[in-house]
């Protein structure tokens, strides 16, 4: 299976449900548009629909969803920022809780866009990590 080959090493950390959900949307995808970005992008759309990215790896929302601006809207066309697999959409305490898993510094006092702009780069920094980059 194509999807299996391609599957980013996140997703391989990350719970079996979220790999299937990769792998067959990006499958798709790739009968669809071809393998490149796009089946890339579509599978992570799928992904982050259900899961958000905490360090190095994607764990259950706590509801179905689109997880930021560009998940919630989609198309080639369109392109908004997207939030790197951290759920935007998700409450302050929510955020705030991932914060404290990943240990952000200077957390108590950041605003919710504060909040997903420091999980997002803590997750790069694990995933850096993880990988041994």
């Amino acid at each position: 299976m194509p999807g299996r080959e391609d599957l980013p090493s996140t997703l391989r950390r990350s719970p079996e449900k979220a790999q299937r959900t990769w792998e067959k949307t990006h499958d798709s995808a790739v009968e669809t548009y071809g393998e490149g970005e796009r089946s890339h992008r579509t599978a992570f759309a799928a992904v982050k629909h259900q899961f958000e990215k905490v360090g190095d790896h994607w764990e259950p929302k706590g509801r179905k969803g689109p997880s930021d601006q560009q998940a919630a809207g989609g198309g080639p066309e369109r392109r908004a920022p997207t939030a790197g697999g951290v759920d935007a959409n998700a409450t302050k305490d929510h955020l705030m809780s991932v914060a404290r898993k990943l240990d952000v510094p200077g957390r108590s006092g950041m605003t919710k866009p504060e909040l997903v702009t420091a999980i997002e780069k803590a997750n790069d920094r694990a995933t850096r990590k993880a990988r041994g980059d």
